[in-house]
């Protein structure tokens, strides 16, 4: 058996008080946001009518590596943070590998994610500017559940766009926000003028991430004294969410301990670029080398499969056009799609670190996930979110590899909540009833075929 104990912990005084900003050491900067209706980049002030004004210059800010953490939200992260660095000594004994498995776990707080870093960061920058409330969309609902908590504690209104299929199937997770005080609402809804119109393009719809965003924008846009915020994709999220990277790394070094290979899941890139910047900004600076995989889903695989170009963030078209690798904004996962991981592109960030092959990409079947998520859950004592398990899955892949060649290398993948929200997901799964839907080329490339063209 190794020294190293099974779980790494930090004290409260390494918890980190500067966020790491990558785009800092990039020398391809990420693509700038484009406003749609002149063609030309968005300017700083065009996005306070949606975000909130610090929020915005942190959007923009591609110079400063580090950014102060005010004391507000350091106190807040002390009820949480640091989260442990785990080695997955049971794990590695199940698989028979010569590899070391460490994983991040971000689950130990109430919305069971990682989203509570930067949902606490957005509801402090808005109670700072004087707002009544936010509104958001989620996805699954880890995000809406971090920022209904976040906005419970700070005193401000909540009002979440809930894509349609996760607030039918995860009615649990709705009412632990419905318990902080947030009002949600199933989209595509007939509460707005997008959602109408979305719902009567395509009768039936089960909802995008891509939908709730735009309902979300306009929701907060008609309103006075409210601002939209963002759970993932935006360079801002990536920041507050590099406190994982953070901690991850300090613990490492701890123990002494160099990782070999450092695995995310990737749906907007949130977890994955908090997971992977303080590395990534090593790799950059010359200073070491990783080999970094982002894990996306088969039925939304933007980065394997999507094509690196301007496209609008939302399905609503109102929302800025980004530069990303997409799947098209009017493309919606499947149905049978568990989980989150479900919009159509993938951060700006994530993007151009992928573009630029300091990153690479694998897409997985979800009953392969599930099949991994329960293994994990049995050795580890743990029970995954369905989106973990992505990077659970290609973690053992990776484990198993090293099997076979006799290789002992560092693994490190984020385990960014837990799954007790998604259990009909996972009686699917145990009942036999999940199925793996993969895209065509065909639906793909009609999809991209309504992206602008620049």
């Amino acid at each position: 058996m190794s020294d190293i104990p099974y779980k790494v912990y930090l004290s409260e005084k390494e918890i980190p008080t500067q966020w790491y900003n990558v785009r800092a050491d990039m020398k391809n900067k990420p693509a700038p946001l484009v406003n749609p209706g002149t063609g030309e980049p968005m300017k700083l002030e065009e996005l306070f009518p949606v975000f909130c004004e610090e929020l915005c210059r942190q959007e923009f800010d591609n110079e400063n590596p580090y950014i102060d953490i005010p004391q507000e939200i350091q106190d807040f992260y002390k009820m949480y943070r640091p989260s442990p660095l785990v080695r997955a000594y049971c794990l590695e004994k199940a698989l028979g590998t010569p590899a070391h498995i460490y994983y991040k776990f971000e689950g130990n707080n109430t919305s069971g994610s990682h989203k509570l870093n930067s949902a606490i960061a957005q509801a402090y920058y808005a109670k700072k500017q004087g707002l009544k409330g936010v509104t958001t969309e989620t996805g699954a609902g880890q995000w809406g559940t971090a920022l209904s908590m976040a906005c419970a504690y700070l005193g401000l209104d909540c009002q979440v766009y809930m894509v349609k299929v996760s607030y039918e199937q995860k009615p649990f997770r709705r009412e632990v926000m419905r318990t902080y005080g947030a009002k949600v609402t199933p989209s595509p809804s007939m509460e707005t003028n997008i959602g109408r119109a979305i719902n009567e393009q395509y009768p039936g719809t089960t909802g995008s991430l891509g939908c709730a965003i735009s309902e979300a924008v306009e929701a907060a846009t008609s309103q006075e004294g409210y601002r939209y915020v963002l759970g993932s994709v935006l360079n801002q999220v990536l920041l507050h969410q590099s406190v994982i990277g953070l901690e991850a790394k300090a613990a490492l070094d701890k123990v002494g301990v160099k990782a070999d290979m450092i695995i995310g899941c990737a749906g907007g890139g949130s977890n994955l670029g908090g997971l992977i910047s303080p590395f990534v900004g090593q790799m950059l600076r010359g200073e070491a080398d990783y080999e970094i995989i982002a894990v996306e889903p088969a039925s939304c695989p933007s980065l394997t499969r999507g094509s690196y170009v301007y496209d609008f963030c939302d399905t609503g078209k109102v929302c800025p056009l980004a530069k990303m690798y997409t799947l098209g904004s009017g493309y919606i996962p499947a149905p049978n799609h568990a989980g989150g991981l479900r919009y159509h592109g993938m951060s700006p960030v994530i993007s151009q670190l992928y573009d630029d092959k300091l990153i690479s990409a694998r897409s997985v079947k979800q009953t392969e996930v599930f099949e991994a998520a329960e293994m994990f859950a049995r050795v580890e004592g743990i029970l995954p979110a369905p989106e973990s398990s992505h990077a659970i899955r290609v973690a053992i892949d990776e484990a198993l590899k090293c099997k076979e060649t006799g290789e002992e290398k560092n693994i490190l993948f984020g385990l960014t909540g837990t799954g007790y929200f998604d259990m009909v997901a996972y009686q699917q799964y145990n009942d036999g009833t999940m199925s793996d839907y993969v895209p065509t080329d065909e639906e793909i490339a009609a999809s991209l075929a309504q992206c602008p063209k620049f």
